[in-house]
């Protein structure tokens, strides 16, 4: 059995390729670019993972592997055009570098090589494979819509936030996980347990996310402490402050939200832990986490087989930054 460490580094390996032709330059160009600004590669790697939770890796779960990249990158440069976000890991974006229609068109191409890429996978699961594909690309799709729906209403329940995080974020860790345990050969029960891990881990690392960027440690987070808070996005840990508040911290924190105030992280962060907002989120997480590990328990192979997965979810869950 592989750590995630070891199939991070053979993947990025394998991944610097040239997945794309020189010409057009102004098309292939922005696209390679983007690429070669790196990331964690988490999702490919779980595809690895649970092809080996079963079997030897087959050269099919690095095809799917790299699909499932190009498409999770596919994605950025539309969510970055669309949050005009200026920098990704602290490299120019697409859309800046190159312009909106550029970046439009790249991202497009990416998400077509991904299916060339998955169209090299046997044909005795190809079926399942895309059909799992195509269902998560969907949803992914669905939830940045409903994302950016939100940010025009004044008001959004726990549930509708945490379907949107499911589908914005867990579906895709579950389906590379589901597609590398049709390669392994897992039965039906098998794969839905690693789907629902997958998607309980995702919600759990949305809550950690959401959770560091209020009260994480500066020095270990990497950024700036309260980001959401100045850029008022709807997070757990807002939605949950504004359930639980009495109207007298409700209308404080509208009133911060819509203010320029030097001090309006602290003043907010003061509200949340006024609400008890820091020790709910950490009790939701661990609601996750365990909905989560007793979906790998559930799977039907040896422990020992399933130790690399629990490590990553280990880490991914209980990082500080």
């Amino acid at each position: 059995m592989h750590s995630f460490e070891e199939l991070a580094e053979e993947f990025s390996e394998r991944f610097k390729k040239k997945h794309f032709p020189q010409h057009p330059a102004n098309l292939y160009g922005p696209a390679d670019y983007f690429l070669s600004i790196g990331g964690k590669r988490i999702r490919p790697v779980m595809c690895l993972m649970a092809n080996e939770l079963f079997d030897d890796i087959h050269y099919d779960a690095w095809e799917a592997g790299i699909a499932i990249e190009l498409f999770h990158n596919f994605t950025l440069i539309h969510d970055d055009i669309m949050d005009k976000a200026p920098l990704r890991r602290g490299m120019q974006t697409v859309h800046e570098k190159y312009g909106t229609s550029s970046a439009l068109l790249a991202g497009d191409v990416m998400l077509v090589v991904a299916y060339d890429y998955l169209n090299h996978v046997q044909s005795s699961y190809l079926q399942k494979i895309i059909y799992v594909f195509n269902k998560a690309a969907k949803e992914v799709c669905e939830g940045q819509q409903i994302d950016m729906d939100f940010e025009q209403r004044e008001s959004v329940s726990f549930a509708e936030y945490e379907n949107m995080i499911m589908l914005k974020t867990s579906v895709l860790l579950a389906c590379s996980l589901q597609i590398g345990s049709i390669i392994g050969g897992a039965g039906d029960g098998n794969q839905q347990h690693l789907y629902e891990f997958g998607k309980n881990l995702g919600l759990a690392f949305q809550v950690q996310d959401d959770y560091l960027d209020a009260f994480g440690d500066p020095a270990k987070f990497g950024k700036q402490v309260g980001g959401d808070i100045l850029a008022n996005k709807k997070t757990f840990l807002l939605i949950k402050a504004m359930e639980v508040a009495t109207n007298a911290q409700q209308k404080e924190i509208k009133l911060l939200m819509q203010s320029n105030d030097q001090d309006k992280v602290n003043k907010i962060l003061s509200v949340f832990k006024s609400c008890g907002v820091h020790d709910w989120a950490k009790e939701l997480k661990e609601k996750y986490v365990n909905a989560a590990f007793q979906h790998l328990e559930d799977i039907a192979v040896l422990s020992s087989r399933k130790k690399p997965l629990q490590e990553l979810a280990e880490f991914l869950v209980r990082r500080e930054y």
